[in-house]
C-alpha cells in the first residue's frame, strides 16, 4: 500500500511523543513491504525531502509555514497550507491508497486530502484538550476540542492507543464503538541495549557512586506529576538516604518546580538537567534504578514503555494507560495517582527490594517484546488501512480489542482485562 502520514512533528523535531510514535510505525510499515511518505513541519538543517529509514519524509516551508503569523494557531493553518500542497503533489505521482492524520494540529490538511482526492482517511487520537486540562476552560482550548472532534468525524476509522482513550474519545465525541480501533503504542527495546564501558563516568555526571538514582523523565507540565515526585522525595530519604533525585525535561513549569525543591531543602538531592538529547536520555535509563512516571494524566505512557525496555524497574500511577502497561508487582510498581504517600511508599518498594525488583525488571522486558513492538503495531494498522481502503476481507488483528468498552491493549486474549490495584497503604 501507499501510505501518507500527517505529522505536525517528527524527529529531529521533537515537541511531544507523537514524534516517535509517527517515525516507529512509519518505518515498521517500510519493513512490511509499503511506501510511507510522511508530510511533516520544516526543522532547522534538514532536507525538504529525503528518505530516512526507508521513509519518504516531506518537511513544509516556504511560504506557508515561514510567513509571519500571529498566534499559534494561526502557525498550525499555515503548516497545513503547506501539508496539503506538499501531499497533492506527490499525489499526483502516484496516488495513495490512504492517509493517516496525527492528531487536530494535522487536521485541516487532511480533511481537504479526503475530498479533493477521494482517499479514505484515518485519525489517531494522541490525547484529548479536556482530559489534559481537566475540563475545557477557555476559547482556545474549546477550539482545540472542536478541532479533535473534526478529525473523529472526519475519519473513517479513529485509531486509540489505550482502553482508556477508547472510553474519552468516544465519550467526548460520540463517536460510535465500531469506529475506534485500540492499538497501543511501541518501543524498539533494541535501541537501549548497546556496549557501555563509560558507565560508571557517565553516570557520575548525575549522582555519586553510592547514591540510587530516581529518574523522572517527562514534559514539565502538572499533568506528568513532577510536583508529587518531589512531596514524596523527603520521605523516601528519611528511609533510603542514598534516593538521588534525577528530573529530565522542560516545560513551563520546571520554575515552581525547582523553587518547590529549594523550599523542601532537596537542592542537593535533586538535579534538574532540562532538556537531553536522546543518546543521553537513553544512557540516563541505563544508568538509573528506578523509573516513575506519576501522571495525573497520560493518555498511554510511553514512558513507562522506555523504562521497561531498559531494563529498569517502573514506578508508576494508575492514571489513564499506565494501568494498561503495568501489571501490580509483576511487571512494575502501580501507586495512586496524586498520592504522595503511595508514591514513596512505591519507590522504596523497588529501593528496599533489589531481587524481587530485578524480578519486576525480567517480567517487563518479556512483556515489550510480547506485546508493544513495532512489528505486532503495525501488523494491526496496517489491518485498519485494509479495512477503509476497500479489501474487507481482512480484518484488523486487534478489531475485537476496540469494540467492547471493557478490552484493553495490553491483554492478549479477548477476557476483560483485570484492573491491577495499586497496593494498600
Amino acid at each position: 500500500m501507499r501510505i501518507g502520514m500527517l505529522s505536525w512533528e517528527y524527529p529531529p523535531r521533537i515537541v511531544g511523543g507523537i514524534a516517535r510514535h509517527v517515525e516507529e510505525l512509519s518505518q515498521a510499515l517500510v519493513r512490511k513491504g509499503h511506501e510511507v511518505h510522511v508530510f511533516t513541519a520544516d526543522h532547522p538543517d534538514t532536507a525538504e525531502h529525503e528518505v530516512v529509514g526507508g521513509v519518504h519524509l516531506h518537511r513544509a516551508r516556504g511560504g506557508e509555514v515561514a510567513a509571519p503569523t500571529r498566534d499559534f494557531v494561526e502557525w498550525v493553518l499555515h503548516l497545513n497550507f503547506g501539508l496539503a500542497r506538499m501531499a497533492l503533489q506527490t499525489q499526483r505521482i502516484a496516488p495513495f491508497d490512504v492517509f493517516h492524520a496525527h492528531d487536530w494540529l494535522v487536521v485541516q490538511a487532511a480533511n481537504l486530502l479526503k475530498k479533493s482526492v477521494d482517499v479514505p482517511l484515518i485519525g489517531t487520537v494522541h490525547a484529548t484538550e479536556a482530559g489534559r486540562n481537566k475540563g475545557i476552560h477557555h476559547a482556545m482550548s474549546r477550539y482545540i476540542a472542536q478541532q479533535e472532534w473534526y478529525l473523529t468525524f472526519e475519519s473513517y476509522q479513529v485509531v486509540v492507543c489505550s482502553s482508556t482513550m477508547f472510553h474519552e474519545v468516544q465519550g467526548q465525541f460520540g463517536v460510535p464503538q465500531d469506529k475506534i480501533h485500540v492499538i497501543p503504542n511501541g518501543i524498539d527495546p533494541t535501541k537501549f541495549h548497546f556496549d557501555f564501558p563509560e558507565r560508571m563516568a557517565f553516570r557520575r555526571r548525575f549522582a555519586l557512586d553510592f547514591e540510587k538514582i530516581v529518574l523522572f523523565v517527562g514534559r514539565m507540565v502538572v499533568e506528568k506529576g513532577g510536583q508529587f515526585l518531589l512531596e514524596a522525595a523527603s520521605h523516601i530519604i528519611a528511609q533510603y538516604p542514598d534516593a538521588k533525585f534525577v528530573i529530565v525535561g522542560k516545560g513551563g513549569f520546571v520554575d515552581e518546580l525547582k523553587a518547590r525543591a529549594a523550599a523542601l531543602r532537596l537542592g542537593h538531592k535533586c538535579l534538574f538537567t532540562g532538556y537531553v538529547d536522546d543518546d543521553t536520555l537513553v544512557r540516563l535509563y541505563r544508568v538509573a534504578d528506578v523509573s516513575v512516571a506519576p501522571s495525573l494524566y497520560e493518555p498511554f505512557g510511553i514512558v513507562a514503555l522506555e523504562g521497561m525496555a531498559a531494563g529498569v524497574p517502573v514506578v508508576a500511577s494508575d492514571a489513564g494507560g499506565l494501568w494498561e502497561i503495568i501489571e501490580h508487582d509483576v511487571t512494575g510498581v502501580t501507586t495512586y495517582a496524586g498520592d504522595v504517600q503511595s508514591l514513596a511508599w512505591g519507590i522504596l518498594q523497588v529501593l528496599s527490594r533489589p531481587d524481587h525488583a530485578q524480578w519486576l525488571v525480567q517480567n517487563a522486558f518479556e512483556r515489550v517484546e510480547r506485546v508493544f513492538n513495532w512489528d505486532r503495531i503495525a501488523e494491526q494498522t496496517e489491518g485498519v488501512y485494509r479495512l477503509v481502503a476497500g479489501d474487507q476481507h481482512q480484518v484488523p488483528a486487534e478489531r475485537e480489542a476496540s469494540v467492547p468498552a471493557s478490552q484493553t491493549p495490553a491483554s492478549e486474549g479477548n477476557h476483560k482485562p483485570q484492573i491491577f490495584p495499586a497496593p494498600s497503604r
